[in-house]
């Protein structure tokens, strides 16, 4: 696995934690590039694809460019591979303060190593699942070099396969895209936007119903989303009490089977209680 994590605060524990909410920013507004990074997001992606007309893709690629530092390290999303800027766009993996390249419409490994062999380094690639042919892909995307974290693009994907909404309907594909990062060994996989802003209530919903099919992050389309996503994918205090009271008979234990709250302890929930207790305590 790799281990470039693209932290908007460098003092989070890289072996324990990986960010939760990314935050887009607009790659044609340098403005805003600082405030993304104080927004209390755990990773920024600078977009250079939706967000940036074409007119101003050049103008935002040199904004990058001379702001990006091993101080300002974000994730940049590039336009895809079958656009006219790709190959410039794909030139910005070799700066040192880009930590990953969020890759549109992938649909094949051959998209993720051409963006490698452009960038002369092996940045982290982040390939976004938007197609059908990129779903039907997913494993041969999420085994290649370089992938560390698999994105869905619920938006595109509705619209290439003729759906009707985002939410529950999509939950098959969710699911498809958490088995194969657990088998490709990668982290796992980042939920789409939701593009209801004010509504934290189903922010909330939108990121419980990832994290029980197996996500571990979500897109975040403005700060205000932060909080619900974080309230959804940091664990609360139920959950590490739990956590400490299964690590504690865990240590205590002699040779037998050991059970907390009147459940079996074994060693798939042992690792869960590990799990949370250290992402708590990178946290804190």
């Amino acid at each position: 696995m790799n281990t470039d994590l693209p932290f908007s605060g460098a003092t989070k524990s890289e072996s324990a934690f990986s960010p939760q909410s990314y935050l887009f920013v607009p790659g044609s507004r340098p403005d805003r590039f600082a405030r993304a990074l104080a927004s209390g997001a755990d990773a920024v992606i600078i977009d250079l694809e939706d967000a940036v007309e074409p007119a101003a893709k050049a103008a935002a690629r040199e904004h990058i460019a001379h702001w990006v530092s091993r101080e300002h390290r974000v994730l940049v999303r590039i336009n895809a591979r079958t656009t006219p800027w790709f190959e410039e766009d794909a030139k910005l993996g070799a700066l040192d303060g880009v930590a990953g390249i969020v890759l549109p419409k992938t649909e094949s490994a051959e998209d993720v190593t051409a963006t490698i062999v452009i960038a002369r380094r092996r940045v982290s690639i982040y390939p976004l699942i938007e197609t059908a042919q990129g779903m039907w892909n997913a494993m041969a995307i999420a085994k290649a070099p370089g992938v560390r974290r698999l994105m869905f693009g619920t938006l595109d994907f509705i619209a290439d396969m003729g759906m009707p909404d985002d939410g529950e309907p999509l939950n098959h594909y969710r699911s498809q895209l958490a088995l194969i990062s657990r088998v490709a060994d990668i982290d796992t996989p980042i939920d789409g936007v939701t593009p209801d802003i004010d509504d934290h209530a189903r922010i909330g919903r939108d990121a419980l119903n990832g994290k029980r099919l197996g996500f571990g992050a979500k897109l975040c389309i403005h700060p205000k989303q932060i909080e619900a996503v974080h309230g959804v994918y940091r664990p609360n205090e139920q959950e590490l009490a739990w956590a400490s009271r299964v690590a504690q008979a865990a240590h205590h234990a002699e040779a037998g089977a050991i059970t907390v709250d009147g459940k079996m302890v074994d060693r798939p929930v042992l690792l869960r209680a590990q799990r949370i207790l250290a992402l708590a305590a990178a946290l804190s």
